[in-house]
Formats: structure tokens, C-alpha cells, sequence
């Protein structure tokens, strides 16, 4: 065990001033457009990583560098890597015709009275298909705007409806960056997760849809929305799906997927094989540094470890929160105060991950079960911060479309963050142990 030195966490300091400071700077002071992500997060990593090499003079570079290609000599990094990439790949195949022909399909079935419903339901669908919550805001946002136009509902409540359903899928997809960064971090399968995760999910997201809907009987109606749709093109989103819950190999399934959307797209003549090819590439890169922020934080992490950052954590956390419960809700509040630092989950997680693996031998709670935790805390804060990218890209969407709406406009009908937050709850106090424990 290594000793408390609450000075070794400092290197998490200089990343949070540069990254939070700096986006709070470039967002709200010189009101730069999207503002947090224009600071390179990457650059911010490998600043904090500086300032862990100058720390610890009773080790030589070499031997630090030797603790950081420790941190990650780890079958887990590896995969997580190689699944952001396979994962990147088959979006960039199936591209954005797909979701809106969900979309659309869905919109024509059900009477214009339950669109708000409908948006929702098609973003948790979505989302959970093509394991992004932001890829799913882009897309279903124009639509929801559209909805709102033509129909006469509050446009605040449509966009906050597509942006819990996008949080619904981030947090239970199966190709999700944070599915894939807690399950791998905690190592643990992603159908254990799933399992363990969809207990605490469906109930939030069947509160969040009544809520919709008595809002929405409330609403006069002026019109409808309809547009032409391609059904076929849906096709590699459920095979993604049904083969992920039926704890199939993650690759074989994406690799599936992505096989059967490049058939599809080529035989519908959306798309050229030389382009095709590309689009792939850019699919996969778009993912790049998402797996350049894993290495970096598990290097940095590796540092921070060895020199007793993490038993200074551990410790604090001990003496805050008592028994297994709260052990749970304190690994949850960690990765929630990592998002608000970091506006970003998948982030967020992989900083929390070595952390809360710790956590969960000493308080005794399982891989699958701190997956769920950091993933489903995670999801409830960036589901809310007014400078994640999900806030910022369904505004900047809906402004593009000659709609005024601010992030306060649409908080208060953010409904499924909320829903999540108080089924995470119960699920840690009230649900007796032994039932949860079932199937472990």
C-alpha cells in the first residue's frame, strides 16, 4: 500500500485549470463558439503528464517512463483502443440516412399527437444502435426542430426529448465510448453490464416517457411532419443490437455490422466504394483521440498511483462514505465531479477507472456493477451541464435552423437525467442486496 500524498494528485489539478479554465475562458468570457472544445484536450494530458515526471526526484525519467509502459502493458487498454476504432469504423459506414429513416418510419406510424414520444423513443433507439450520444443529437435534431414547427409543441421540451434519449443509448450501448471505456476499465463483459445497467435505465426512461406524454396531451396542435425513408438501411443498427445483448464478441458483432451496412449502402447506390472506403477511415479516425486520451490518462494514472495520489483518494473517500451503499454512491459522485470537470464522459471514465477499481475491492462491489456505476453517473451529469457537447451541438443545431434556444431553455425539460439520477438511487438504498446480487 502505498503512502497518502495528496501532493501527487497535482498533476489532475494542472489538467482541470488548463482544460476547465481555459474552456470556461474561450466559452463564456470571449463567447468562442464551442468554446470547451476548442482547447485541445490532448495537450492538456500531456501537460498534466510534465508535471508528473518533474515530481518524485527519488526516481530516475527512465524509471517513470518504466511505471507509464506499465499503466499501459494492460490487455484491457489494448482493447478498448482497438473497439473505439472497430466502433468508429461502422458508424462511418452506416452514416446519418440511417437514423433518420428510423426517424421518419416512426413518425408516420404514430398520430402526430405523440411526436415528442416518438422523438424520444427513436433517440434511445438510435443511440443505443450507434453507441453515440452527440453522432445522435446531430441527427435527430434538425428533425426534432421540424417537429416542433409544424406541430406546435414547445420546441425546449422536443430537443430536450432527443437529448435523453441520446443519454439512454450512451449509457447502455454496446459500442458506446463509455460502455466500452468502464466495461474494459473494470473489467468486466459488456452483457454483464448491460444487464446490470438496463435495471436502472428502462425504469428512468418509462418515467421520462410518461412525462412526455402528459405534457404532450396538453399541447394544440397545428400540423404534422412527413418525409420519404429508406427501411433497408436500418438493417446493421439491429444486428449490432441483437448480437450484442445475445454476448456475442464485440468485434465479430461490429465487424458484422459493418460488413452488412457496406453491402446495403452499395447495393442501394448510396454511396461509391471509393467513398465507402473512406468514409470508414474517417469513422475510425473520428475516434483517435478519444484513444489518445486513454493512453495519456492511463500513463498519467500509472505516475499518480505510484507516487500515492490514489491512497490519498481512497482514503478521503473512506472517511466520507461508510459501508458498501455508500461506497457506490461515492464512486458515482467521482466520476460525476470528473464530467463536470472534464465535459466529457467517456473522459471522465477512464480517469475514474483506476480509481474506483480500487474502490470496489475495498468496499466489495463487483466489475459489473462499478461499469454501471461510473457509466450510468457519468451519463446523468453530462446529460445536464450546459457546456457538454451535447447541450452545445442540439443548440447550435437548432440555431442553424433559424431557432433561438438557450441551454436554461431546455434544463427544465431535460426529464430523463433527472429519472436516471433517482433510479440510480434507488437502485443503491432501497433494492435489497440480495436481489441485485442474483446472476453475479
Amino acid at each position: 500500500m502505498k503512502k497518502n500524498n495528496p501532493i501527487a494528485l497535482l498533476p489532475i489539478g494542472v489538467f482541470l485549470v488548463l482544460y476547465l479554465g481555459l474552456g470556461i475562458l474561450f466559452e463564456y468570457v470571449l463567447k468562442i463558439p464551442m468554446g470547451f472544445y476548442n482547447i485541445p484536450i490532448v495537450i492538456a494530458f500531456m501537460a498534466a503528464i510534465l508535471v508528473a515526471c518533474l515530481q518524485n526526484r527519488a526516481l530516475t525519467f527512465d524509471d517513470k517512463l518504466e511505471v507509464m509502459a506499465q499503466g499501459l502493458a494492460d490487455k484491457n487498454i489494448i482493447t478498448m483502443i482497438l473497439i473505439f476504432l472497430t466502433a468508429g469504423a461502422f458508424v462511418g459506414v452506416v452514416g446519418r440516412s440511417s437514423a433518420e429513416s428510423v426517424a421518419y418510419f416512426m413518425l408516420s406510424l404514430i398520430p402526430t399527437r405523440y411526436a415528442v414520444a416518438v422523438l424520444f423513443v427513436v433517440a434511445c433507439f438510435v443511440s443505443t444502435a450507434m453507441g453515440t450520444s452527440v453522432g445522435t443529437i446531430t441527427l435527430i435534431t434538425p428533425i426534432a426542430v421540424a417537429v416542433s414547427a409544424a406541430s406546435g409543441f414547445d420546441q425546449a421540451l422536443c430537443v430536450g426529448s432527443v437529448m435523453g434519449g441520446a443519454m439512454f443509448g450512451d449509457n447502455l450501448s454496446f459500442i458506446s465510448d463509455t460502455t466500452i471505456a468502464a466495461c474494459n476499465g473494470q473489467g468486466c463483459a459488456m452483457r454483464d453490464k448491460f444487464r446490470e445497467n438496463f435495471g436502472i435505465a428502462f425504469p428512468a426512461a418509462l418515467a421520462t416517457l410518461v412525462l412526455i406524454l402528459a405534457l404532450s396531451l396538453r399541447t394544440d396542435l397545428n400540423g404534422a411532419v412527413s418525409q420519404d425513408y429508406n427501411l433497408i438501411q436500418v438493417i446493421p443498427y439491429v444486428l449490432v443490437l441483437i448480437g450484442g445483448i445475445a454476448g456475442i464478441n464485440v468485434f465479430v458483432v461490429l465487424i458484422g455490422g459493418i460488413i452488412s451496412g457496406a453491402v446495403i449502402m452499395l447495393a442501394t447506390g448510396q454511396i461509391a466504394p471509393v467513398d465507402l472506403i473512406g468514409s470508414m477511415g474517417s469513422g475510425a479516425s473520428g475516434m483517435f483521440e478519444t484513444s489518445m486520451v486513454a493512453i495519456l490518462v492511463s500513463a498519467m494514472c500509472a505516475l499518480i498511483r505510484e507516487y500515492g495520489g490514489f491512497e490519498t483518494l481512497l482514503s478521503a473517500i473512506r472517511r466520507v462514505f461508510k459501508g458498501r451503499k455508500g461506497g457506490q454512491l461515492g464512486m458515482g459522485l467521482l466520476v460525476g465531479v470528473m464530467d463536470i470537470a472534464t465535459a466529457n464522459n467517456t473522459v471522465a471514465i477512464v480517469m475514474a477507472n483506476p480509481i474506483a477499481r480500487e474502490m470496489g475491492e475495498e468496499y466489495g462491489i463487483s466489475p459489473r456493477k462499478s461499469a454501471s456505476i461510473l457509466d450510468t453517473f457519468s451519463c446523468i451529469f453530462q446529460g445536464v451541464i450546459p457546456y457538454g457537447a451535447q447541450m452545445l451541438v442540439a443548440l447550435s443545431a437548432a440555431n442553424e435552423l433559424g431557432y433561438e434556444l438557450s441551454a436554461f431553455d431546455v434544463i427544465p425539460k431535460l426529464f430523463y437525467p433527472g429519472m436516471l439520477l433517482i433510479s440510480s438511487l434507488v437502485f443503491i438504498f432501497l433494492i435489497p442486496e440480495r436481489r441485485r446480487q442474483r446472476g453475479m
